[in-house]
Formats: structure tokens, C-alpha cells, sequence
């Protein structure tokens, strides 16, 4: 029996790994580590869905209008109808598979609030929820493994897609222990997260997330959707390697942001500029105002996140893992004193282009999870990442099933292969990528730091193949962000301060053998013919 390759172990890709398994269709996950050290493992605060089990009468209706309002209208309506319709199935069903989530008096599933929405909405596991998705779904994938139906590649890179007449035939793959390569047949489903990589030390995620699947899948010509488009989390800990992420889950239980004001006193800027939803608007709102808010010249110090009003039950069942995090990192207790936060790059939400049903420009290659550009638009709302990734995996493997040809499944032979991606991007010239694609990419943007980031990003020297794709990679992002001459959710330029109906389309990227061509493309009109998949 054939299989459908899929690149990436984390939730996207056991959600589908297991969903062909169900369908009898044998699949073989490959990944640089083990589902235990995903980057799934480190989502801390929920997952969204209209269970409506707090008396607020919410709906999966309210739930979609949040999201496309929270993505500022850029992601494809039919896709979030999809989503938000389906996120009750998806959750019940991962309760159902064992994951603790906390519990309300009636024993209904616990939901608390997350920024951009207004019911609570957030179902939660403490602040441990995508370890305790992780570790039901890694559970259940294992039953199909002991089969056979799904088999394990751990610690094996991604080189290449293999394609024929336009086609994807199969992937080439590299055992990392022993530097043989293998090329294996069949459909694949990216489903290998963020571009963590390509910012390294700067971002909440693991840099073996490193963004060279995209990049070589966009040097063999898969396009890109709105790849400008990446999310700064407000509330983020400076620890060696990386930034450490303060969930969202500290706002929605009661914790408020304050910097000082030149005369002493305290400003809580979030809630003095917005009433409604205060600290918990979405976050390039927050984030945004955190940046103005420490440039005004009337505050001084850091922005900082007061959590010392919070109830001890709080801290006890549903914040105790978060409370141990701080502790441990920046020898402070949040439940005596307030901790210093700061903005970091926490997700994107552009990637990879797909279709509502996942599919890529390039037949036979489809796309889930973080990865691709779905479900967010311009920006994410905290607790659809992980809706998204396990929903996201769902429908991509739905999708490769229903073009699944039945053939003999070869056992794949590793060999010593010369290959120009076998060779290693320098750690300087990530660093100096970095560097340039920090200062165009920002909170804020303009002209000027986005045209002299380009400049500089075509003037660094390339050693290899795999550096000449992270650099087309990278002027995609800053090109697609100098060509959006507006501001909507996450990209914001103070040279185009206000959201522009014109830009309110899909920035689509192409790389023409290193040239980066940026065209726009209309959002789909929402259809009323639905069906339920989950």
C-alpha cells in the first residue's frame, strides 16, 4: 500500500497522520525531533471553540465574526466558516481522547477569555494546553504505528520536494545521525510550523522551526500568501536563545499592563484607551500601543504585567505551570510582584498558499498548521493556533485522501546523495538575515526601513543553495510588506497609517529563480453551501 508523506510532527501533522489512518491510508511522519519537542508542546493558554459553556450564549456565527474581525478581513471567509463551525467537534473530540481540560462546576469544559473576542470562548488545560493536546494525540497515533499504518522518521530533514510534469511525486529526505538520503514516493502535506529560523533568538518558538521547508518549497515554485504578515506577542521574558512567552491567559484571568509615568504614577494605557476590551484587544493592538506607549516621552521604565490581584484558586488549578515558568527564569514571583514584559515575534500567519481545502499551486502537495497562510489573515487570535493546526491537518489530509491512488509501498533506500541543500546555512549569515529582516519587519514599518532592508538583504554574500532560498524567503517577506502600502492588523506603516479597501486582498509571492514577484489576489466570497468535517 502507497503512503502520503508528511513533514512535521507536531499537532498539524499527527492531526494528519492519524485522520489517514482512520481512513485506512498509510502515511510516514517526518520530522528533525521527536512529537515531544514539537513546538506544539510550548502553546501554553487554550483552543477555541463556541461550546458556550459558561451561560454566555455564544455561537460558532460569533466566533467566526471574531476571527475575520480580529484578522482585519483578509482571511478566506469559506476557510474560517470551516474553522469556527467545526472548532466544538475538534474539542470534544480531543476530550474525548483524554486531554484534562479544566472543568466547571457542572463538569462542562472550562473556558476563559482571550483577546479579540468578547465571550469567553478559550478552552484550557491550566496553561499546559498544547502539552496535554500533544500528549492525547501522540497517545492515539501510536496505535495505528504499532499497526504500521503510520510509520516514524524522526530526527530526518526535509531536502526537497520531488516533482514530475508539474507534479509532487514524493519528497528527499536526510537521516540527520548518519547524512544518508532517501527519496520516498507519494503526495505530501507540509505541516512543518513557523519561520522561527529565520529570527533566531528573537521569537517565543523553537529554531528547529527553522523556515527551510518554506524556502525550498518556495524556490521550486509553491507560492506564498501574505507572508508579510507575522505576529508580535505583547507579553514576552527575555531567556538565553529565545524569548520566553507570557500566554495570553495572565490578561484573560485578570492580569493588567501598566508602565510608569514620568510624574510616578502608574498608566494602565490598555484599558484607559480601551474600554471595552482593555488589555485583552487583539494583540497587534497591544503590542502596537506597548511600542507608542514606551515612545511617548511622558512614561519611563519597561511595560509592565501586573498579576498581583489575581485569587490564589487562580494561580493554584489554572496558572501554576506559568507562575513555575517566571519563577524559574526571572527569579520573580508574579503572584507578590508585577514582571517586566516586552514584545516578541510569536507566529505567522503567512506561509505557504492553500486553498480552503489546503491544496498548494503544485498538485499532489498540500499544506497545514502554521506553516501556511489560513484561517488568521492579519493577524491570529490567541486560542485559533492550536483550532488551527489540528483542524488545518484534518482537512489537508481529507483533501490528499480523496486524490489518494493506491501503489506499492516501496521501502525506502538511504544512500550517500550529493545534493546543494545538503549543505548548512552559515550561523553568521542567519544572524546578519536576522538582523536586516528585524529592522524592516517591525512593530512598525515604513518606507524607508523596509526599502533599506531590501537593499541590504541583496547586497549579503550567499555561500550555498540553502541561503540563497532563506534570502528569497526573506526578501518575500519585506517585499510583500513594502508593496501593502496600507496598515491591517499586524503590518503597520506610519507612512499608510489606515487600512486601504484596496489592499484588502491576498499578497501572493512567487520566486522567479531569486526574483520575488508580489501580486495581490481577491478574498473568495462567502459561500452558503457548508458542510460539517470535522
Amino acid at each position: 500500500m502507497g503512503r502520503i508523506n508528511i513533514i512535521g510532527a507536531g499537532l498539524s501533522g499527527l492531526s494528519a497522520a492519524l485522520t489517514l489512518a482512520e481512513a485506512g491510508i498509510g502515511s510516514r511522519l517526518i520530522s528533525l525531533q521527536r512529537s515531544e519537542r514539537s513546538q506544539s508542546v510550548l502553546a501554553e493558554g487554550g483552543i477555541n471553540a463556541a461550546l458556550d459553556t459558561m451561560g454566555e450564549n455564544d455561537t460558532a456565527a460569533e466566533h467566526f465574526a471574531d476571527t475575520m474581525k480580529g484578522g482585519v478581513y483578509l482571511a478566506d471567509p469559506n476557510a474560517v466558516d470551516g474553522l469556527t463551525r467545526n472548532a466544538p467537534a475538534v474539542v470534544t473530540r480531543m476530550a474525548q481522547l483524554g486531554v484534562p481540560f479544566n472543568r466547571t462546576s457542572q463538569n462542562g469544559i472550562m473556558q476563559r477569555s482571550f483577546g479579540g473576542q468578547k465571550k469567553k470562548r478559550t478552552a484550557y488545560a491550566k496553561s499546559s494546553t498544547g502539552k496535554m493536546l500533544m500528549t492525547a494525540l501522540i497517545d492515539e497515533v501510536r496505535r495505528y504505528e504499532v499497526t504500521g499504518l503510520i510509520q516514524r522518521y524522526p530526527h530526518h530533514e526535509f531536502i526537497r520536494l520531488l516533482t514530475d510534469g508539474g507534479r509532487c511525486t514524493g519528497v528527499r529526505i536526510r537521516d540527520t545521525g548518519t547524512g544518508l538520503c532517501a527519496d520516498l514516493d507519494g503526495a505530501v502535506i507540509a505541516a512543518s510550523g513557523g519561520m522561527n529560523g529565520m529570527f533566531p533568538g528573537r521569537t517565543t518558538g523553537t529554531t528547529m522551526n527553522g523556515g527551510d521547508v518554506t524556502a525550498g518549497l518556495f524556490a521550486q515554485g509553491v507560492l506564498l500568501g501574505n507572508p508579510e504578515m507575522m505576529q508580535y506577542h505583547p507579553t514576552t521574558i527575555g531567556i538565553p536563545g529565545k524569548r520566553c512567552l507570557i500566554s495570553e491567559a495572565a490578561r484573560g484571568e485578570g492580569g493588567r499592563l501598566y508602565i510608569m509615568k514620568n510624574s510616578g504614577e502608574r498608566s494602565y494605557f490598555m484599558e484607559e484607551k480601551y474600554p471595552e476590551l482593555g488589555n485583552l484587544m487583539p494583540r497587534d493592538v497591544v503590542a502596537r500601543e506597548m511600542f507608542f506607549v514606551r515612545r511617548s516621552g511622558d512614561t519611563e521604565g519597561e511595560v509592565m504585567l501586573d498579576m498581583t490581584a489575581l485569587p490564589e484558586d487562580t494561580w493554584k488549578n489554572r496558572l501554576s505551570d506559568l507562575r513555575e515558568e517566571i519563577i524559574r527564569y526571572l527569579g520573580t514571583d508574579p503572584k507578590k510582584s508585577p514582571i517586566p514584559v516586552h514584545e516578541g515575534i510569536h507566529y505567522f500567519m503567512g506561509g505557504i498558499d492553500v486553498n480552503e481545502r489546503h491544496c498548494t499551486n503544485i498538485p499532489g502537495l498540500y499544506a497545514g498548521g502554521e506553516c501556511c497562510s489560513q484561517y488568521h489573515g492579519a493577524n491570529r487570535l490567541g486560542g485559533n493556533s492550536l483550532l488551527g493546526a489540528i483542524y488545518g491537518g484534518k482537512t489537508a489530509a481529507q483533501t490528499a485522501a480523496a486524490a489518494f491512488t493506491d501503489c506499492p509501498d516501496r521501502e525506502p533506500i538511504f544512500t550517500e546523495m550529493t545534493d546543494p541543500l545538503l549543505e548548512e546555512a552559515r550561523a553568521d549569515f542567519s544572524e546578519r538575515l536576522a538582523v536586516i529582516l528585524s529592522g524592516g519587519l517591525g512593530i512598525v514599518r515604513s518606507e524607508k526601513t523596509l526599502t533599506d532592508a531590501v537593499s541590504a538583504a541583496k547586497a549579503m554574500d550567499l555561500a550555498n543553495e540553502r541561503e540563497k532560498n532563506r534570502l528569497a524567503l526573506g526578501l518575500a517577506m519585506l517585499i510583500g510588506a513594502l508593496e501593502r502600502r496600507e496598515s491591517r492588523g499586524a503590518h503597520y506603516r506610519e507612512d499608510y497609517p489606515e487600512a486601504s479597501e484596496d489592499y484588502r486582498k491576498t499578497t501572493v509571492a512567487q520566486n522567479c529563480g531569486g526574483e520575488i514577484r508580489i501580486s495581490f489576489r481577491d478574498i473568495p466570497e462567502r459561500r452558503t453551501d457548508r458542510e460539517d468535517n470535522a
